[in-house]
């Protein structure tokens, strides 16, 4: 994470009396060294032409942004690649488990490239499919495996939406994760949410009304999860010890601090948040639930944003007539978001443009089956 104290971080210029209007915002990214790289990566892709297909996670740096030709969430962008069969080159600017997803759902005629390889995602690699299947050892030794239902989050390799399709399980997004419990609870008794514990415990308990006893988290680096067999009997949800690296840093505090520091804030946080912070939240949602909550909000008002730096910034942009502050007063990018930067982006579409194909992402064919069997098991859900 690339991390800068500040004192205060207020991006809108909106009509709030308590916002610090002018204020240079803090923690922005150096620019590109060599000025010549816009005009490159435009150049670059006119040549490609419509065999390019550039796709934008919305935590991506503005000046990245600007060469996508849609942007959105991981599963929204993985979608839309599949939608474009004739795009014989599919550029996903995100993290690896992102471009993998990618790959799954398009065609074999297409190459996904991903412009840095080591864009990786700290919450997809916090579960490694030799760890997921020995916690399905630990169900099957504690005598429950068989009414188990595994389910991912979209935020996972695709090793382990795989070994969700194989065990009978589903993918979920941040925005159907509900459904996709209810479901799973339709066909087992217990569910192991993977890999992050914070949307499982926050659906289950919060949209669901299940107890916080109900859930135990298992912890991959110890013994049995660092469970008893009966405790992992006598769970409705098994959590695996997973989070997010940018949403994990925002604490009940933050939420304390910001209400005292602006009032009347609108407090508005991902369920990748702790319990702690969601339950002190005034909104939660995914990603896309945050933009369309901010553009429907009224002139004027204010709004604390509990999601990645980049995103949080250009909000504050769209949304000029209101006052768009991050939750934190540190600063935090997703690191490895941030590794797709201009350079990285304008050398892979030159190289592309020039003949090489480079940094092609692949999922081999039996990875691939049984991870799209999850994918469409959630996209069956009503």
């Amino acid at each position: 994470m690339t991390t800068t104290s500040l004192p205060l971080f207020v991006l809108g210029q909106g009509t709030d009396p308590h916002s610090e209007r002018g204020v240079d915002c803090p923690g922005e990214l150096p620019p590109a060294s060599d000025p010549t790289l816009v005009a490159r990566a435009r150049a670059a892709k006119d040549r490609l032409g419509d065999r390019l297909f550039v796709l934008g996670h919305h935590y991506q740096r503005d000046e990245v942004i600007q060469f996508a030709d849609v942007t959105g969430d991981s599963f929204k962008l993985a979608r839309e690649a599949a939608a474009r069969p004739g795009a014989e080159y599919i550029v996903f600017c995100g993290v690896h488990f992102m471009a993998e997803s990618a790959d799954i759902l398009t065609s074999n005629a297409q190459r996904v490239v991903l412009p840095d390889l080591a864009a990786g995602c700290s919450m997809a690699d916090m579960a490694t499919f030799n760890q997921v299947e020995e916690c399905w050892e630990a169900l099957e030794e504690a005598g429950i495996a068989d009414q188990v239902v595994p389910i991912t989050y979209m935020n996972s390799s695709a090793d382990i939406k795989a070994f969700c399709g194989r065990h009978g399980g589903a993918v979920c997004t941040s925005s159907n994760a509900r459904r996709a419990l209810e479901w799973a609870f339709e066909q087992g008794r217990q569910v192991l949410f993977l890999p992050d514990q914070h949307l499982g415990r926050n659906t289950a308990v919060l949209e669901m009304g299940f107890g916080l006893d109900d859930c135990v988290v298992y912890n991959p680096h110890r013994p049995n999860g660092g469970l008893t067999d009966g405790a992992l009997r006598d769970a409705r949800v098994i959590l695996w010890k997973g989070h997010c690296s940018v949403h994990g840093r925002f604490t009940a505090d933050c939420v304390d601090d910001v209400r005292a520091r602006i009032p009347g804030v609108n407090v508005l946080v991902h369920p990748e948040c702790r319990h702690e912070v969601v339950t002190k939240a005034d909104f939660v949602g995914s990603t896309e639930y945050i933009i369309k909550t901010l553009e429907a909000a009224p002139a004027g008002s204010s709004w604390a944003v509990g999601t990645e730096l980049n995103l949080v910034k250009r909000l504050g942009t769209m949304f000029p007539d209101k006052t768009v502050t991050f939750l934190d007063k540190t600063v935090c990018y997703c690191s490895t978001m941030n590794r797709i930067d201009l350079p990285h982006l304008v050398w892979a579409l030159e190289s592309l443009a020039d003949g090489h194909l480079v940094n092609q992402i692949t999922v081999d064919a039996d990875t691939t089956h049984w991870a799209k069997v999850a994918l469409d098991r959630m996209l069956a859900l009503p």
